[in-house]
């Protein structure tokens, strides 16, 4: 029998960046709010002794145990699902903060193509452009709607950037709070080539502050100091954006914040039309409880968003069968794989320093911004290159005719350990009919809830894309003059053992039409009024840049949502 706990205004799951910032915008109105986070609390104490590669980048600190819950998986329905145990191709954030603690910084808008993809896509090539089977659709929200929410994240997180216009991205209102952050040879090498090839090429857009700033509530932060351990680690000197650092404190200072850690919340309450509440354990004396409440918010990560709801029945859950519900629906990842890895014999770059977002970009190969009428694929991805900083132990790259172990191995890693740079790219990922999240059968996790389990594959679409895109990185970086470089521009099976990305998006999407979308734009369920789901699982499709981002502008709109929905009820839309 769960403890019943007294009744509260707002419950929100998850204190990473989405419960956070609805947090602070709630509570700052007034309103009490209850937030639950199954990890533990953090403070920038925790982060003053960080700099261990060994303990954050391969021993997962600041991740989720698997052994307690992980997610399963499968190429297709004809193959068995089988639980990731070891982190691999993502990684999953757990504790106060949430992935917003251990992300790198790199903080971009979602193109204003993104957001009405299909009606575009038509538009300019016609419908026969979209391959049978492919479900993108438009998010039932403009880039121009979501520009003011944009603005008020950055200013909020205090996103550095240049100063000018990219031609290349949505229009903005205002310019970055910050200035860009120092700019590297590596980078102006980058730069100089792709302008030669007629490109657009900015400073990669960075939460990691560029110089100290006083934000519009008060939260005043040092700057970065360029040590390299971000992507992984939380930033001791609180440089670096991070819900720990920036909205959840002025949560707290109003006094009508509690959070409560160690929650891990196992069921939504309901009756089919709104919820009364959660039921969680505390993971340390494993005693349970209900936690009644007037509205409640999902804000955790992708795969619990889902989960939570499938388990809960709460929402119609997706059937691949027939393409019909919505919870689970347009499960999207992203392609990772082409690159251009470049040796300079003759240079030598202080790769051991940087910052997870430092780095260059240009995005004339995103999105809609080419011609794709003689190509085999939609949308497009970022090419560029990034000095986040090497780490003596993960870090040894050497030419590919290099032998794999021995003395040729070490002479060759040491030749190259500050004379080799990557010209990288981000791709896209569109959703399809056949790829989704729903509830495994077989396996559960700690607290006897099933496990969500992945269907996934790359399709010919990323393959011909990866294709194109690592072209185009070689030939920058060709441009850049190494002494020898090779080209990855192929895509085999999705394989989930090797890292590739942490940016799973969708499950829980967003549209104007409530038969292909579980939530309306300010995140509230179309089958439950009082119940939201924020984040990266409200994405229709995955764009070819990192989330976060536009993760927080959809926050902010929500919690002007939720503020809406507390004083009028009724569906915002």
């Amino acid at each position: 029998m769960a403890n019943q706990l007294p009744k509260v205004p707002v419950v929100i799951v998850g204190m990473g960046w989405a419960g956070g910032i609805i947090a602070a915008e709630l509570t700052k109105a007034g309103v009490k709010v209850v937030g639950l986070e199954r990890g533990k609390g953090r403070d920038t104490g925790d982060y003053y002794m960080s700099h261990d590669e060994l303990r954050y980048s391969f021993r997962h600190e600041m991740m989720q145990d698997l052994s307690k819950e992980t997610v399963t998986f499968r190429n297709n329905e004809k193959m068995r699902a089988l639980p990731m145990r070891s982190y691999g191709s993502f990684i999953i954030g757990d504790g106060l903060g949430g992935s917003g603690s251990h992300w790198n910084g790199q903080n971009y808008r979602f193109l204003p193509y993104d957001f009405q993809i299909r009606s575009k896509t038509i538009e300019r090539y016609g419908a026969k452009k979209i391959p049978e089977g492919m479900t993108i659709q438009d998010w039932g929200i403009t880039y121009d709607e979501l520009e003011p929410y944009f603005d008020k994240y950055e200013k909020m997180a205090g996103i550095s950037g240049d100063p000018e216009q990219n031609p290349m991205v949505g229009k903005r209102s205002n310019p970055f709070p910050t200035p860009p952050m120092k700019k590297t040879p590596v980078m102006k090498m980058f730069e100089e080539a792709a302008r030669k090839l007629g490109y657009h090429p900015y400073t990669i857009p960075s939460a990691n502050l560029s110089e100290q700033y006083k934000n519009p509530d008060g939260i005043e932060r040092a700057a970065c100091q360029y040590c390299a351990f971000c992507d992984r680690y939380g930033c001791e000197y609180g440089a670096k954006a991070d819900p720990v650092v920036t909205v959840i404190p002025v949560a707290q200072q109003t006094g009508n914040l509690e959070i409560r850690t160690f929650s891990n919340v196992t069921k939504i309450l309901h009756d089919g039309v709104k919820a009364s509440g959660v039921v969680y354990v505390n993971t340390l004396t494993g005693e349970e409880f209900e936690q009644p409440a007037d509205v409640v918010i999902l804000a955790s990560y992708v795969f619990n968003n889902v989960r939570l709801l499938l388990h809960s029945k709460l929402g119609k859950p997706y059937d691949p069968s027939s393409g019909t519900g919505v919870v689970g629906r347009n499960y999207a990842y992203q392609v990772q794989s082409a690159k251009a890895v470049g040796f300079f014999d003759d240079k030598e770059f202080n790769l051991y320093m940087g910052a997870g977002a430092l780095g260059s970009i240009f995005d004339d190969f995103n999105g809609d911004n080419f011609d794709h009428s003689n190509l085999n694929f939609i949308h497009g991805g970022g090419i560029r290159i990034t000095q986040t900083g090497q780490r003596p132990i993960a870090s040894n790259t050497v030419p590919k005719d290099t032998p794999k172990w021995g003395k040729a191995f070490k002479q060759a890693s040491i030749k190259y350990a500050n004379s080799t740079l990557v010209v990288g790219t981000q791709g896209s990922n569109m959703p399809w009919k056949h790829h989704y999240l729903d509830l495994d059968p077989t396996y559960k996790d700690a607290y006897g809830v099933p496990l969500i389990r992945l269907t996934y594959d790359f399709e010919d679409q990323d393959k011909q894309m990866a294709k194109f895109l690592g072209e185009k990185a070689g030939e920058v970086l060709k441009a850049m003059n190494p002494t020898k470089m090779e080209v990855n521009n192929t895509v085999n099976a999705y394989d989930i053992v090797p890292y590739q990305s942490t940016h799973n998006t969708g499950g829980v999407v967003m549209g104007a039409d409530p038969a292909t979308s579980a939530v309306n734009t300010y995140s509230q369920m179309w089958d439950a009024e009082n119940v939201f789901v924020v984040g990266a699982s409200s994405f229709p499709h995955n764009s070819g840049y990192n989330p976060t981002g536009t993760v927080g502008a959809l926050a902010y709109r929500a919690a002007e949502g939720i503020l809406k929905y507390i004083k009028q009820g009724g569906s915002l839309v």
